[in-house]
């Protein structure tokens, strides 16, 4: 049994040595590279959104609390000619502007901390994605440079012709006096 377990698991090891030679490291790593630059984008883009929300929802409460002080100042002219009728409906009003005001601070808080997750993240995948750029050309270059010496003459002194001319002598006559 201890025999069967031994043959399964080094066929399942070259298996999957010849499955990782098929895939070609570089081409998936370039590959991964190419999706994690596309999830960035992304993300700019979300964030560029959210920015642009963030300042939608300031304006609208800048606007909003402008509203508000103006109510005030009717409900003073209600209140010193005596129209509660009037105050009412601007007092409902204004109740209904307060709460839109809330709801309006609440996704603004909302939106911030979004935003702050997000610069966060974005931060780290950058860093993350040049690391594996870095990596990528260094590997691009190191394959390079071995492509280059395996088809280069080897660094050093190269062979002149005399040598040769020698060696072969020295080879000659070693087999003919054997």
């Amino acid at each position: 049994m201890a025999l069967i377990n031994r043959i399964a698991r080094l066929f399942r090891a070259d298996m999957h040595a010849v499955l990782d030679r098929m895939e070609e490291p570089d081409l998936l790593l370039k590959q991964a590279i190419r999706e994690m630059e596309a999830a960035f984008a992304g993300d700019e883009q979300r964030h560029r959104l959210l920015q642009h929300e963030r300042m939608r929802l300031t304006a609208q409460l800048d606007d909003g609390q402008h509203k508000l002080s103006e109510m005030e100042e009717q409900l003073d002219i209600c209140f010193q000619s005596n129209n509660e009728a009037l105050a009412k409906q601007l007092i409902r009003k204004k109740l209904t502007l307060a709460r839109h005001i809330q709801q309006q601070e609440s996704r603004a808080k909302s939106v911030q901390q979004q935003l702050t997750d997000l610069s966060q993240r974005l931060t780290e995948n950058r860093t993350q994605l040049e690391s594996m750029q870095q990596k990528v050309e260094l590997l691009e270059n190191t394959a390079d440079d071995h492509c280059e010496h395996t088809l280069a003459e080897p660094p050093g002194n190269p062979v002149e012709e005399a040598d040769v001319e020698v060696a072969f002598l020295r080879e000659k006559q070693k087999r003919s006096l054997s």
